[in-house]
């Protein structure tokens, strides 16, 4: 088996289960998984520093226990399968669709799942695949969404949450978007409204005109449909 880069530096102890060796997995799979958890909690999110933490401590004390149980011998690693299966069902339920027919909770149930994973490779003894893969999760949750918002802003295709104050003021609000050069895809009404008096839609648009394609935002556009007096309020799903 190939060494560990990082054990070659640190030497033969990080790579053998020894007392030392565990304090520095145990330590290293709570320090990485905090870093994530206080980007995850900086953003309101419903899964933040404990949680992630937990789950890359789970994920490094199971692959320690195997090394223990199975040390010299030639067995599928069943205990770290099993804690990356049930890191992936607890991320699961972090999923939420919101009342503006959001899907909530994808990025930070994906992020407690490879938690896991990096906790499980951390507890291994593979700290320098740990290192590489908590660096692009961490570049993946911290500095990409800013690439993705621009692109998402570039795009013909977007998303809205639309409250009207009537009904009946749906017919004038497609004519409008007819009228500055957009298609609409598909219009859904929102059921969490049905008793609130509001008539409240999900829109996907795709914008046709050459010239909103070339010189409006996608903010820009729904900034001048909520001067609209029929529109109660709306605002750009992301």
């Amino acid at each position: 088996m190939t060494q560990d880069y990082i054990v070659g530096l640190l030497g033969p102890w990080a790579g053998e289960l020894c007392t030392g060796s565990v304090l520095l997995r145990i330590t290293l799979s709570v320090l990485l998984a905090a870093i994530v958890g206080c980007e995850r909690s900086s953003k309101r999110h419903s899964a933040g520093l404990r949680t992630f933490i937990i789950i890359s401590l789970a994920g490094a004390t199971a692959a320690i226990m195997e090394g223990y149980l199975f040390e010299g011998c030639s067995t599928d690693p069943w205990i770290s399968a099993a804690v990356v299966l049930g890191t992936a069902m607890i991320s699961g339920y972090s999923i939420l669709f919101s009342s503006k027919s959001q899907i909530k909770g994808l990025t930070t149930s994906a992020g407690l799942w490879t938690c896991g994973v990096i906790g499980v490779a951390i507890g291994m003894g593979l700290y320098t695949v740990a290192l590489i893969a908590f660096v692009a999760l961490l570049c993946s949750l911290s500095f990409f969404p800013a690439i993705e918002k621009y692109l998402k802003d570039k795009s013909n295709h977007f998303e809205v949450h639309l409250e009207l104050n009537n009904k009946c003021d749906l017919r004038y609000f497609t004519t409008t978007i007819r009228r500055l050069g957009m298609r609409i895809d598909d219009i859904e009404l929102n059921p969490a409204y049905i008793n609130s008096g509001l008539s409240v839609y999900t829109v996907s648009f795709t914008i046709s005109s050459r010239e909103l394609k070339k010189y409006k935002k996608h903010s820009e556009i729904i900034e001048a449909l909520r001067s609209l007096e029929y529109v109660s309020h709306i605002e750009e799903i992301l």
